[in-house]
């Protein structure tokens, strides 16, 4: 594990409103705090710098570890994985309810390897839904932006 300094904890919490980056859960409504993920891994050349970091809850990273591509279902094409900062959320996924939904390779890539809809977390955003507290506004401003 890598450290990052506080002051660049804070630059790239704030960027993301305090939101996962991946899932779009608020780091307020997640048991475990959020970590920051290096999008393009040390092991793979990625630098500790913000535009290589996202803000992630922690089961988004640990399902991502240091992947940075995956195999398509369909096609078996290997295709990378979603960036925060280069990507648009919300031209590789959708939100239908609490399901997301892959519009792109890329999504779908991203989708399986994360397990974005792997029942638990479904079932996580379908309680959050009920408390009106998902998607969240900063999550909402989130996807309208990157």
């Amino acid at each position: 594990m890598t450290y990052v300094s506080v002051e660049v904890r804070r630059i790239v919490a704030r960027r993301a409103g305090n939101v996962c980056e991946y899932c779009l859960i608020a780091e307020e409504h997640s048991f475990y705090r959020h970590q920051i993920e290096h999008i393009i891994s040390l092991k793979h050349g990625g630098m500790s710098e913000t535009d290589n970091l996202a803000l992630s809850c922690v089961f988004c990273n640990s399902n991502k570890g240091s992947d940075i591509a995956s195999l398509v279902q369909d096609s078996r094409e290997i295709t990378r994985l979603y960036n925060p900062r280069t990507d648009r959320w919300n031209e590789h996924f959708q939100l239908d309810s609490a399901t997301i939904i892959p519009l792109t390779d890329i999504g779908e890539a991203t989708a399986r390897l994360l397990k974005l809809n792997a029942d638990e977390r479904v079932l996580e955003r379908q309680v959050l839904i009920t408390q009106n507290k998902y998607p969240s506004d900063a999550a909402l401003q989130l996807v309208r932006e990157h």
